[in-house]
C-alpha cells in the first residue's frame, strides 16, 4: 500500500510502524530530527480495504504499456478499442478494452477480430493492484522495488 509522507511520519512517531528504508531528506521540528521513511511495516496486522484500479483510458493505456495490442506499436496518440464493439454488444470492461494505434482501430472499425483479420499480442485482464504498483513503481521508486516483488534485497 502506498500511503503519504505525513501519515508515514504519523505512524512511526505513534510507534505503528518500522522504517525500513528511508530517504536522505530529513524531517525537523523542535525537538527531534528523524529521516524521511520511504518504505515502513506495519508493527501489527491491520486490514486494509482494497481499492479497486478504475477503468480508465490512463489505466488501460498503463496496462498496455502504451503499446498498440494489434501490431505492438508504441505511436501516439494512442486510441482505446473495443475488442467486441458496442454496436455489437460490447461492453466497457477491462477485458473487452485494449489500447491500439489509430491504423490499427480504423482497420478494426466496428468489425469482430475474425471479421477485420487481426489478432491480439495478448489476452486483456483486469490488472491486479501488484501489477499496477510495479507499473508506477518502476517510473518513481527504486528503493520500493524489492517490497514489491521487482528484485532481490541486497
Amino acid at each position: 500500500m502506498v500511503i503519504g509522507a505525513k501519515r508515514a511520519i504519523i505512524l512511526l512517531l505513534n510507534e505503528k510502524v518500522d522504517s525500513l528504508e528511508n530517504y536522505r531528506e530529513k524531517i525537523h521540528s523542535a525537538y527531534l530530527t528523524i529521516h524521511l521513511p520511504s518504505v515502513i511495516k506495519l508493527k501489527e496486522y491491520a486490514r486494509i480495504h482494497r481499492k479497486e484500479i478504475v477503468l480508465s483510458r490512463k489505466n488501460i493505456l498503463k496496462r498496455d504499456n502504451h503499446t498498440c495490442q494489434y501490431c505492438g506499436a508504441r505511436s501516439v496518440p494512442m486510441t482505446i478499442d473495443h475488442i467486441i464493439s458496442r454496436k455489437k454488444g460490447g461492453g466497457e470492461s477491462w477485458e473487452n478494452l485494449v489500447a491500439a494505434c489509430v491504423p490499427c482501430n480504423t482497420r478494426k472499425g466496428n468489425h469482430t477480430l475474425r471479421e477485420a483479420q487481426m489478432v491480439l499480442l495478448k489476452t486483456p485482464r483486469k490488472p491486479t493492484m501488484i501489477l499496477h504498483l510495479q507499473k508506477f513503481v518502476k517510473q518513481f521508486q527504486s528503493s520500493w522495488r524489492p517490497y514489491l516483488f521487482m528484485q532481490e534485497r541486497n
